[in-house]
């Protein structure tokens, strides 16, 4: 299968159908795609939408959670299950537009081929549409994270990300990854390019995380990356064959 686009879910019941409709749009003209709900432990009946939907969707997946797990290991958990060699995120709050997918895929495939199969292409939310406290939150969060990890990428925090299965099977796996993809790809041997992408305003649901929580977060995690960055090293291998002349 060529493209898997995974789709972690906590409480965005009113997200469903229109992400999914918009999904199975920007994706018309590829042929060979799934599309993987994670739901992780969610109590306002979104696991019940996502099996009625399974009913009318071909190609859909949904994946359960029966307790919730956090981001990251929903992520995981369909990365591992999906089929496809490419995978795409988004978040499941609408803000992401799955129209951005084709063009991240193709700036992946327009690196050379050694670094498109184990490269990552990040979104760029340039023109964020959260509050201005948010905004600026982010923007200090961003500036510290490039500073300590030198990850040269503006914005981790998008949720729309491509690259292929195989790269993400081989990052070191923690809760609260998922904020830190792009240098523990770099730490990998990956080239990662940001993209600029739309950035639309949340029309339906509730934000699952405040500002205090993430910081308080980020802080020991980026102290964590920084460690694996330190340890990492990436040897340039050969094989030789019997049939050498």
């Amino acid at each position: 299968m060529y493209l898997s686009v995974v789709v972690p879910v906590h409480n965005e019941v009113e997200n469903l159908r229109p992400l999914i409709d918009e999904i199975n749009a920007a994706l018309s003209g590829t042929e060979d795609f799934e599309i993987i709900y994670v739901d992780d432990g969610s109590t306002d009946g979104t696991l019940a939408a996502l099996k009625e939907l399974l009913r009318q969707t071909p190609g859909l997946r949904v994946i359960e959670h029966r307790q919730c797990s956090g981001q990251s290991t929903a992520l995981a958990t369909g990365v591992r299950a999906a089929r496809g060699a490419w995978i795409a995120t988004l978040d499941g709050d609408g803000q992401n537009d799955p129209a951005d997918i084709p063009r991240l895929l193709e700036a992946l495939h327009l690196l050379p081929l050694a670094h498109a199969q184990s490269g990552m292409v990040a979104g760029y939310r340039k023109k964020r549409q959260d509050s201005e406290w948010r905004r600026f939150s982010s923007r200090v969060a961003n500036a510290v994270r490039a500073r300590l990890l030198g990850d040269d990428t503006p914005d981790t925090g998008c949720g729309l990300k491509v690259f292929s299965r195989e790269l993400f099977l081989r990052l070191p796996y923690f809760d609260h990854m998922h904020r830190f993809l792009p240098a523990l790809a770099q730490r990998a041997g990956a080239v990662v390019v940001s993209v600029e992408v739309n950035h639309r305003p949340r029309t339906r649901g509730v934000s699952k995380y405040g500002t205090w929580q993430r910081l308080k977060v980020g802080i020991v995690d980026m102290m964590g990356v920084m460690w694996l960055q330190s340890r990492a090293f990436n040897p340039e291998v050969l094989e030789h064959l019997d049939n050498e002349r």
